[in-house]
């Protein structure tokens, strides 16, 4: 799988976590969108397909559990990771039951993002497997 065929979309209140994500994606040759909001992620995914939703928990209006709910009756399959604080287990429960496998702990880390991102977008393979595919491993 190409990174530049792959369509991503970054859920964050936050304005510099969203560019920052973009940027960093960008540069590893995916497709990324953003969304400021629940409200607004909603109405792109309805538009459009995307093969993995990087999603905050924390936000106003719509918090990312809500989003996640109504994101799954919109398109089910859609992988979705999570962007939550050290110490939300309760949340994490409740996202491992809509089907969330990944979650990365804010502040995070950008090689945690790529692989991460990789590793999902591999289907889950182990890092020793997503590295021999793409190549190369960042330290």
């Amino acid at each position: 799988m190409s990174g530049n065929t792959l369509r991503l979309l970054v859920v964050d209140d936050q304005v510099g976590v969203r560019r920052l994500i973009s940027e960093v994606l960008m540069d590893e040759g995916y497709i990324v969108e953003q969304a400021a909001t629940g409200r607004e992620a909603l109405e792109r995914i309805k538009q459009k397909n995307y093969q993995l939703v990087l999603l905050d928990v924390k936000m106003p209006e719509m918090d990312g559990l809500e989003t996640l709910r109504e994101m799954r009756k919109i398109k089910p399959a859609v992988p979705v990771v999570l962007l939550t604080a050290y110490g939300e287990s309760e949340i994490m429960k409740k996202a491992e039951q809509m089907g969330v496998q990944h979650f990365i702990n804010k502040p995070f880390d950008l090689e945690e993002l790529r692989f991460t991102v990789q590793r999902v977008l591999a289907g889950g393979r182990s890092r020793a497997e997503v590295v021999k595919e793409i190549g190369y491993h960042r330290a």
